[in-house]
């Protein structure tokens, strides 16, 4: 899965893909077009950055930067789409545009997400946040990060089931960096098997992420190795999906990978 920002402020590709103070169509196309040159499976396109510390935008916002995206992805590539939102809005108006997955830090549990997700009839992706992204990295706390991360996505899941989405169609993500300390994201990565023997499909997200830079001591613009080979080690431990910036250096890691196994 390759991510594409459509906002001003993520933390690492940030307004790339803005000229100005709107989003530059050109350049998602160009940038979509390069992923799917490199061999992505799908891309994931987000219009409010979730960073730590990150302020909300509006709906309005939202819907202009993300719909303007998607639109001229679905209409220019075959490649299918996530939207990354929260928002019943976003939801409606995102799969009515092509987006063929919901990808929710929230987990569907904003007013009206979940209700809007069934009428979509789409997959989702449920990911799991303690606190909100202004104030998740303030002293993040667990008795037991695996088993808390585990019980809570479990229970959206089942929720979801019982609002009408069907079980095939969710997946789950332990939300990496949100909400959790270096070494609440390690315990979790070093028990992802845990979450794979659910037998529920897992994304992970690990990509250019403050974990990578406080291991290494990398800023954001030199994570790639330690990106790729988390990827790696996800995909090595079950991980159906990986969310990644670096496209093609982790396209070969994994086509290596398959080669080797």
């Amino acid at each position: 899965m390759g991510i594409v920002n459509v906002t001003p402020d993520s933390f690492s590709d940030g307004g790339e893909l803005f000229s100005g103070s709107s989003v530059d169509v050109d350049r998602v196309l160009n940038s979509v077009g390069d992923m799917l040159e490199a061999g992505v499976d799908m891309v994931d396109v987000g219009g409010e950055s979730t960073r730590p510390g990150a302020s909300p935008v509006g709906v309005a916002e939202e819907l202009d930067r993300v719909i303007a995206a998607i639109t001229a992805i679905t209409q220019r590539f075959d490649v299918p789409v996530s939207i990354d939102t929260s928002r019943a809005e976003v939801i409606d108006a995102a799969t009515a545009a092509g987006a063929e997955l919901i990808n929710d830090v929230r987990a569907l549990q904003r007013p009206g997400a979940l209700a809007a997700a069934v009428d979509s009839g789409v997959p989702v992706c449920l990911m799991h946040m303690q606190n909100q992204p202004a104030m998740m990295q303030s002293q993040p706390q667990y008795a037991d990060v695996v088993g808390e991360v585990q019980g809570f996505l479990m229970q959206r899941r089942e929720q979801c089931i019982v609002a009408g989405i069907d079980a095939r169609d969710i997946l789950i993500d332990p939300g990496f960096g949100f909400g959790k300390t270096t070494a609440h994201n390690l315990m979790l990565f070093k028990s992802l098997d845990q979450l794979v023997a659910t037998g529920v499909p897992l994304l992970v997200g690990v990509s250019r992420k403050r974990m990578i830079g406080e291991l290494l001591n990398a800023s954001a613009d030199q994570r790639l190795i330690g990106s790729v080979t988390m990827a790696l080690l996800a995909a090595q431990k079950g991980a159906a999906i990986v969310r990644v910036h670096d496209v093609t250096e982790t396209v070969q890691a994994l086509k290596m990978l398959h080669h080797c196994e």
